[in-house]
């Protein structure tokens, strides 16, 4: 199975639109969003994913309140609070956004899960510790390292990649 991952979108409207269509080319399912979306504006723009989408609060998200009604109005998908287990096909994945250090890395080294998904940093990373991969699929709007990327998880094979758009 193929799993899209985005984090940190803040507020960009065009680069949503393209990582919609990218994500629907390579026809994953689900999409795991790990916060950073800012104004519930933005959640509109994922109507067109064919996949579910499943997301987390950022620390940078303003009305949660706001976001969950926007969420609530687009079938498919559905945002969890500040963290989500997602099983899917019997693989398991943490997703959170990251700014609570501690916690991310306890999760990491907990081995309970097969994968860590999140965010925050806008640096893009696919590593194993011991049987759990991390990944960190960058950010997505591109603001601070000029590259707007997301990745790919493929469950069979326990790997990500990171795709620049």
């Amino acid at each position: 199975m193929l799993i899209g991952i985005i984090s940190d979108t803040h507020d960009n409207l065009p680069i949503i639109e393209k990582t919609v269509k990218r994500l629907n080319e390579e026809n994953v399912k689900p999409v795991l969003h790990a916060g950073d979306y800012i104004s519930p504006f933005v959640i509109p723009k994922f109507k067109t994913l064919k996949a579910k989408l499943i997301g987390v609060f950022g620390n940078n998200d303003g009305d949660h309140e706001f976001l969950k009604k926007r969420f609530s109005e687009i079938p498919n998908c559905e945002v969890r609070g500040r963290f989500a287990e997602v099983n899917t096909d019997g693989f398991k994945i943490a997703l959170l956004h990251g700014d609570e250090t501690e916690l991310l890395n306890a999760l990491i080294n907990c081995g309970g899960f097969d994968a860590v998904v999140h965010g925050h940093s806008h640096t893009n990373l696919s590593r194993k510790n011991g049987k759990t991969l991390i990944v960190n699929p960058g950010e997505m709007c591109g603001y601070l390292t000029g590259k707007a990327t997301i990745a790919l998880l493929n469950t069979t094979m326990r790997e990500a990649k990171i795709v620049e758009l």
